[in-house]
């Protein structure tokens, strides 16, 4: 493992690459954390489908909207948990040790934490028969989404305190175990959604554990800068007043998985799944590099040097050239992948992808206001674009399926883009 990176150079590094060294030109690129944090996003998306194929392989459409539903509520309940306090603590944090920073973050999470699990404990108590899924199903979700909460945190850690290649070696570690525990259940011919769903819980808590303990562990070098109360209320204030935009975000890319079932069936649910779990993987790329960025931008702004427009021009030429080469691709895939049960999904194919396009474009737009200190426009930006789509979804979905969920989608994700595209040119104007 790399020692901890002060002052962006890690220990063992002499200085920048020989001009013609195209390897050492690569180890920089290898080490650069946007790449690092793409690349733990990339492996994230090939497990999600290899999960995706394996599932519809072996659970009926309803069963596996099932699985969905249940990935979504545990989704939504880590928002909750973070409080908005994911991108606030890598724009408020610099040049911290990890072990101050994961005591800092976890002084975070205590009260969020300790809240959720006593409403868990009520929720299965008091909550009628008919709207509880029995307590074992409840303490699987309550305890995933802890853990769900505790692994973004240790994302945002990584990238403070510049060890994203940690973050990086445990997800691998999870895709490693995720996939062996699903293949077996493929293998077994294991029919049960719970099982599936705790094959996700064990994945994710091994390597989050391990690395929190050998984080812990490490020694505060010389020169790093101190984690202290004055900075954690700095990042909560922050994180609260994006905290409606990551509820809104998450909101608007999961509550179809919520509403679809409400308004159409499970297994319209799972048909739909199939699909959107692989569109989303387009807007990974910009989204890692724009949260790997959050602080070098804010340093940028304090000093008068951020220039938005040739990021944003950059996202927009990736979408343009990346969007019909995945809609294309995806639509001869459905049937191959997926078997012709489903079929019927290749018809949102389109529109899933074009949203996943313009929500690409809307992280850059979004990453650069928190960079300039405007929380709230970001938060206003997020909650537009999850009423529209809900709006969209209530009114489309009783008449066209899943395909009105689709369009819910594109209308939401576009919504938020020109809200930000907006935002930013008034603020860029004063």
């Amino acid at each position: 493992m790399s020692e901890l990176r002060v002052g962006g150079t890690e220990a063992g590094e002499v200085g920048p690459p020989r001009r013609g060294d195209p390897f050492a030109l690569a180890g920089k690129v290898v080490r650069e954390p946007s790449v690092q944090l793409l690349a733990s996003q990339v492996l994230t998306g090939v497990v999600a489908m290899a999960a995706n194929i394996l599932m519809v392989r072996s659970l009926s459409p309803t069963h596996r909207g099932e699985v969905a539903l249940m990935l979504q509520v545990v989704y939504l309940a880590t928002q909750v948990l973070l409080l908005g306090t994911e991108r606030s603590f890598v724009a408020s944090y610099h040049n911290v040790s990890p072990a101050p920073a994961v005591r800092a973050y976890a002084r975070l999470l205590a009260v969020p934490c300790v809240l959720f699990l006593a409403g868990a404990v009520i929720w299965q108590v008091a909550a009628p028969d008919r709207l509880t899924p029995g307590p074992v199903i409840v303490a699987m979700l309550a305890w995933f989404a802890l853990i769900e909460a505790i692994s973004l945190a240790t994302r945002s850690i990584a990238i403070a305190v510049g060890r994203v290649r940690d973050f990086l070696l445990a997800r691998v570690i999870e895709a490693l175990l995720l996939l062996g525990m699903l293949v077996g259940l493929y293998v077994t011919g294991a029919a049960r959604p719970e099982m599936w769903f705790l094959a996700y819980l064990f994945a994710g808590a091994t390597p989050t554990v391990i690395y929190l303990i050998i984080w812990l562990r490490l020694p505060v070098p010389a020169g790093s800068s101190p984690a202290g109360p004055a900075q954690n209320r700095q990042v909560r204030r922050e994180g609260l007043s994006l905290f409606p935009a990551a509820l809104s975000n998450m909101a608007m890319l999961r509550v179809d998985r919520l509403v679809i079932p409400a308004l159409a069936s499970t297994a319209a649910l799972g048909h739909y799944t199939a699909v959107a779990t692989m569109t989303e993987l387009l807007a990974w790329p910009v989204r890692a590099y724009a949260d790997s960025r959050l602080g070098r931008w804010r340093a940028s702004h304090n000093d008068g040097g951020l220039k938005a427009s040739p990021i944003l021009v950059v996202a927009a030429v990736y979408v343009l050239v990346v969007v019909p080469l995945v809609a294309g691709g995806l639509y001869l895939l459905v049937e191959p992948l997926f078997g012709h049960e489903y079929a019927d999904a290749k018809v949102v194919v389109l529109p899933l992808v074009v949203a996943a396009g313009l929500y690409a474009v809307s992280r850059i737009s979004l990453g650069l206001l928190i960079a300039k200190g405007h929380g709230g426009l970001v938060s206003a930006a997020e909650i537009t674009g999850f009423v529209v789509s809900f709006a969209v979804y209530l009114l489309l979905i009783p008449r066209l399926g899943i395909l009105g969920a689709a369009y819910g989608s594109l209308a939401g994700y576009g919504a938020c883009l020109v809200f930000a595209m907006v935002a930013t040119r008034i603020v860029r104007a004063r």
